[in-house]
């Protein structure tokens, strides 16, 4: 079994150098051209680079100005390599979190498989940096260590992880949360030095301009781009929507946090990257790597059921299977295929009502991911038969 799971391995690690090597990948190539607008000091946010519109903060531009002076082929192929061998680490570090003694390779193996995390490398996307990042700093906050590095740079890089900074706040974390602020301020400031016009822009009007990017396409898997189908426009998506994001961000984070301090850790994260998914009013079906932890979530309590439904959803991504890229029937509500069409959208909704019930019905103390010192055994010493036993405990 292990030759066969080493052989799929390699053998999926040779596809992606090879996919790397042979196809440009549109999302990596727009991350290099805006390394390379910062480095010739052209605008980064005013012209379109490859026909698309920059979205990422200027930090992201900052990090690619190395991969700019790389020809564009050992760059992709590179930064192929860094995505797959984080995703190996975020793999690894969620099996800790768990403490489900499970084969990395198989896990390696069959996250691959997964539509969000083999659309990523599709992409050339910055997802699996960022859920190794994230849920690195959750181990070390398990462990009771010092965090927040991890999930500054994340955040900084794409805003979204910031709300696991809120996280850290609810769970009484307050120097990590701190930690992490300072360490997305320091990153955003660097940026800043380096282009500040650029900066300047994005910060004042780019980052909440959802109209650079296509709302209704039917990759985009949240609550606003899927009542923006369902409405025909983004137009009919009035102000009134705002209460819906907030109204899962509170419930989500209270779940998150309630998790957190009876020590389920890995509980929490899974719940917080779902929260985050839902709260963004752009979340593309490649985002959705936080399928990952939600799995091993199910996987150590025992709902295999539950989790292998979920692997097959994210495995074959069905909603790429109904009308699509302006089709008329991708808008209205349809009884059979609006379900489908927004199932990674139900799956988080479900996964958020599921954990909310196991947290009413399950013990707190099950489930802990909290590491404590081991109690030494009371060690009983008779000096006479007079004498009373002595216990000694660490």
């Amino acid at each position: 079994m292990k030759r066969w799971l080493a052989l799929v391995l390699a053998i999926e690690v040779l596809g992606i150098v090879a996919f790397s090597l042979a196809y440009d990948s549109l999302d990596f190539r727009i991350y290099r051209l805006g390394g390379h607008a910062i480095t010739d000091g052209t605008s980064l946010y005013d012209e379109q680079l490859a026909e698309h519109w920059y979205t990422n903060t200027p930090f992201m531009g900052a990090l690619f100005m190395p991969m700019a002076a790389l020809p564009l082929t050992l760059a992709r192929l590179l930064w192929q390599l860094a995505s797959f061998a984080a995703f190996v680490w975020a793999c690894a570090t969620t099996l800790k979190l768990s403490g489900h003694h499970a084969s990395l390779k198989a896990v390696v193996a069959g996250g691959l498989l997964l539509a969000p995390v083999h659309h990523t490398f599709f992409q050339g996307q910055v997802n699996l940096f960022l859920l190794a990042l994230i849920v690195a700093d959750m181990h070390r906050v398990a462990k009771g260590r010092p965090a927040g590095i991890g999930i500054g740079i994340a955040a900084a890089i794409k805003l979204t992880p910031a709300i696991f900074v809120v996280l850290l706040l609810v769970s009484r974390r307050t120097k990590d949360a701190f930690t992490a602020a300072a360490t997305f301020a320091v990153c955003t400031l660097l940026a800043y030095a380096i282009a500040p016009d650029a900066s300047r822009l994005y910060w004042l009007h780019t980052f909440y301009d959802t109209s650079r990017v296509g709302v209704p396409y039917i990759s985009n898997q949240s609550p606003y781009g899927t009542l923006t189908r369902i409405l025909r426009s983004t137009a009919e998506v009035g102000d009134w929507y705002t209460a819906i994001p907030l109204t899962i961000g509170v419930l989500g984070l209270t779940l998150a946090g309630l998790w957190a301090r009876r020590g389920d850790w890995l509980t929490a994260t899974a719940v917080t990257g779902a929260t985050g998914l839902l709260v963004s009013p752009i979340s593309w079906a490649h985002h959705w790597v936080w399928i990952v932890p939600a799995l091993a979530v199910l996987i150590r309590n025992n709902n295999r059921v539950i989790a292998a439904c979920g692997y097959v959803l994210f495995a074959l991504a069905p909603m790429w299977w109904t009308p699509h890229n302006g089709h008329p029937l991708q808008y209205g509500f349809h009884p059979l295929l609006t379900p489908v069409a927004n199932c990674y959208l139900l799956a988080a909704l479900f996964f958020l009502a599921h954990t909310a019930v196991r947290l009413r019905h399950e013990p707190p103390d099950r489930g802990s991911t909290t590491t404590k010192e081991p109690r030494m055994r009371p060690i009983q010493r008779t000096q006479s038969r007079r004498s009373e036993p002595l216990t000694r405990t660490a």
